[in-house]
């Protein structure tokens, strides 16, 4: 067996001395483990990080043996944004999201490509949040787990649409909402608004949203914990939104 692809590498384990375990997401084959002789050393060690893109390769004798993976560097993303404490937060975020929510071998094209995108856009800095967010949102629909924030729940409107409920993932407006609104999940206009402007408290309450379906549905029906990475950059646009400045009232 034997296939080539552009890939994401998603994450990497120690395997002995100097060979690591890789997992890696194409767009045909899913997120794909394989082992990477020698990936640890001097020489690999930078090529095998998460975030980057690669042409990978992998080689097995049997299509369900774990097989081997040589690769060739095409974005060096994690060296990138070692230099940018957010693009990097956001990076490994979504990665360890990837890696440990979705099945294995099992294709998710626009999860694929939507990761992609991410990535090339890493330097934007917060103005990435909405779209590491719909991503998000993207992984849950992919997986099963899909958010209704088109219509009201109760009223059946298409706008004033404010907040979700955070047991079944439906969109509520304000009105509707009323006294039960501090036990509903704040839902930002970007998405409901592909064009709507979108601040730090705006990417703060995007992430708490979709890491709240995550970390019920995605992570905790198969009893693991939402990531420390993913828990972390909710962490720190929390810390950014609260330095924000509000917006100019005119």
């Amino acid at each position: 067996m034997d296939w080539t692809a552009p890939a994401i590498i998603l994450e990497t384990r120690l395997w002995g001395e100097a060979d690591l375990i890789v997992t890696a997401m194409t767009e045909a084959h899913g997120t794909h483990r394989g082992l990477a002789r020698g990936g640890a050393s001097r020489g690999q060690a930078a090529l095998w990080q998460p975030g980057n893109l690669v042409a990978l390769r992998w080689l097995a004798r049997l299509s369900d043996q774990l097989g081997s993976f040589t690769a060739e560097l095409v974005h060096p993303a994690a060296a990138l944004a070692l230099d940018d404490a957010l693009a990097l937060a956001m990076l490994t975020a979504a990665t360890e999201v990837a890696a440990g929510a979705l099945v294995e071998r099992e294709p998710h094209p626009a999860v694929f490509r939507g990761l992609v995108s991410l990535i090339a856009h890493l330097a934007e800095g917060p103005a990435l949040l909405p779209e590491l967010v719909r991503w998000e949102a993207l992984l849950l629909a992919e997986l099963g787990y899909g958010l209704a924030l088109d219509r009201c729940a109760v009223t059946g409107a298409a706008t004033g649409l404010a907040f979700v409920s955070p047991r079944t993932g439906r969109a509520v407006t304000a009105a509707a909402a009323a006294d039960w609104a501090a036990k509903l999940l704040p839902l930002p206009a970007f998405l409901t608004a592909a064009d709507a402007p979108a601040t730090a408290a705006d990417g703060r309450d995007g992430l708490a949203l979709t890491g709240h379906f995550l970390a019920r549905d995605a992570f905790g029906l198969h009893h693991k914990p939402l990531p420390q990475a993913r828990r972390m950059l909710y962490d720190r646009v929390t810390l950014l939104a609260a330095t924000e400045s509000p917006p100019d009232a005119g």
